[in-house]
């Protein structure tokens, strides 16, 4: 059986995973470069809310799995943070960029995010983490989001910015620590590989739902 990764090694191997992140997606190029119609930022955001809807489940799941009291107590947060604030603040984009009543997702959004609930339910703490790990390329490609979105789609109420101001820091919090208990937890090659998957497959989501968008025809 082939030897454990050093800690070094295996984080290496989790952040080679965001080659495989949604900021390279066409779509979410275009949408940083300001290429994207209203219709189509509008159905980014609107979609995006069924996955920002579905977060506090997957962190349940990853709690309601976990056995160790400390990393409960830490997880929790996620639940606070996203449901005392993070959804609302969504809604507040929503309305920034001319949303009225949020859409049902499109199908392949809803067959992704829910595909990504099921797998925090059903696999063991520390892997449902480590699917998270994509935390770790979220908080430049946010900052980033909102210079281009401020520069290229002025018509966006400034407001609207509220979700992505107020979660960078914390993202970038979280993702220290999840990537340090991912490394403390999983310390057999199998474990080390299977952490790996599970990232690779959170990124295979994400592309996924950028993909059901990209193709949807709201361009016009």
């Amino acid at each position: 059986m082939n030897e454990a990764l050093t800690r070094q090694a295996f984080a290496d191997a989790l952040l080679a995973q965001g080659e495989r992140y949604w900021d390279k997606h066409p779509f979410n190029v275009r949408l940083q470069a300001g290429g994207c119609t209203p219709d189509e930022v509008r159905a980014w955001v609107a979609n995006r809310w069924y996955y920002q809807s579905r977060l506090s489940q997957k962190n349940a799941a990853i709690i309601a799995n976990c056995p160790l009291p400390e990393v409960r107590v830490r997880w929790v947060k996620r639940l606070a943070f996203q449901d005392e604030g993070g959804l609302g603040d969504w809604l507040v984009l929503a309305k920034a960029v001319g949303l009225g009543d949020i859409p049902e997702p499109l199908l392949g959004v809803r067959f992704a995010v829910d595909a990504y609930v099921q797998f925090c339910k059903t696999s063991t703490w520390v892997i449902g983490a480590a699917a998270a790990l994509t935390e770790l390329f979220a908080p430049d490609h946010m900052a980033d989001r909102v210079k281009a979105w401020r520069q290229h789609y002025p018509w966006i109420d400034d407001e609207g910015y509220a979700y992505f101001e107020n979660r960078i820091p914390v993202v970038r919090e979280d993702c220290e620590y999840t990537l340090g208990l991912v490394a403390d937890h999983c310390l057999t090659r199998q474990d080390q590989e299977a952490a790996i998957a599970a990232l690779r497959f959170k990124c295979d989501v994400l592309w996924a739902m950028t993909d059901a968008i990209e193709h949807a025809g709201y361009r016009r």
